[in-house]
């Protein structure tokens, strides 16, 4: 069985880093049930075994053995496996999805049968059942790790042919429109990496939709189609996470650190803070100092 043969492949070639020798593809071992915060990346995540959580805002969506989540913008997110234990522990196979890649399978395909980016754009994450073809293929690149000279030459095939799969299947709309430039999904991950690049700016919404090339409505509801968010509060969400990565490199500097990711008041970094992750920043810093790691950014 595919699903049998993977565990064993994950179970013998996991690290604490997440990656592997095959570019742009993660896996994961997980013996412990943390809910954790991380950016899920552009990215296919199939489970192996176990059950994974993960929340986008106020959406959640849970996915096991056999099932895939497809994240076609890099998002805020919090997951966790559930009931992950070292006698069963969780385990899961990432493929990062880069739009050039797409955009060169949609054209060598014939992109205008794939025109499906007019209206508004799917949501960013979807879950789906696994089908046998990509169980196959997916276990074809692991067994991959176990004979590295083959890597090379075999591995960017086999990518090719998942990425097929995933662009002709029941969620392919999503993956689609990441190779489609003058998609509303392509607008709106320009938007995504502005904030990101810029999160410690105040800005105004039309302005992010002056750059995107769309109306501020039109960007307002797209924006909240892909993301279950506004852009504000996204930008919000980017400011708190980048809070906690500063805060594990230096937990003594907690009172510069809102100021740097663009909170001019104290009092609602630490309200806004202690909201998102269960305790105001100078009691997580404590905590982080223990952390050596967090997770990769991929929602394996």
């Amino acid at each position: 069985m595919p699903l049998e043969e993977l565990r064993i492949l994950i179970g013998r070639h996991a690290s604490a880093a997440m990656t592997t020798p095959i570019e742009g593809v993660l896996i994961a071992r997980q013996d412990v049930s943390v809910l954790e915060p991380s950016m899920s990346g552009s990215v296919m995540a199939l489970i192996v075994q176990g059950v994974k959580r993960l929340a986008l805002n106020d959406r959640v969506y849970e996915y096991g053995a056999g099932e895939y989540l497809v994240s076609s913008l890099d998002l805020p997110v919090t997951g966790q496996f559930i009931d992950a234990s070292p006698d069963r522990p969780a385990l899961g196979i990432g493929l990062m999805l880069h739009p050039a890649s797409i955009a060169e399978l949609l054209l060598q395909a014939g992109a205008a049968d794939f025109r499906d980016g007019r209206g508004s754009p799917p949501g960013s994450m979807a879950v789906c059942t696994a089908s046998a073809q990509l169980l196959d293929a997916v276990l074809r690149l692991l067994r991959l790790l176990d004979s590295p000279r083959d890597i090379a030459v075999l591995a960017p095939l086999i990518k090719r042919e998942i990425l097929w799969l995933l662009i002709t299947g029941e969620q392919g709309a999503a993956v689609r429109q990441l190779g489609l430039a003058d998609s509303n999904l392509s607008h709106i991950a320009r938007a995504v990496r502005w904030i990101r690049e810029h999160h410690a700016r105040a800005f105004r919404v039309e302005d992010v939709a002056e750059i995107c090339g769309m109306s501020a409505s039109a960007f307002y509801r797209n924006f909240h189609a892909a993301t279950a968010m506004s852009p504000i509060q996204f930008q919000k969400q980017i400011r708190l996470q980048e809070a906690r990565l500063m805060l594990a490199a230096q937990p003594e500097d907690v009172a510069s650190i809102g100021y740097r990711v663009g909170y001019d008041s104290p009092s609602q970094f630490s309200r806004e803070y202690r909201r998102q992750f269960g305790c105001p920043p100078s009691q997580d810093a404590l905590r982080l100092r223990s952390v050596t790691a967090f997770p990769a950014a991929g929602a394996v």
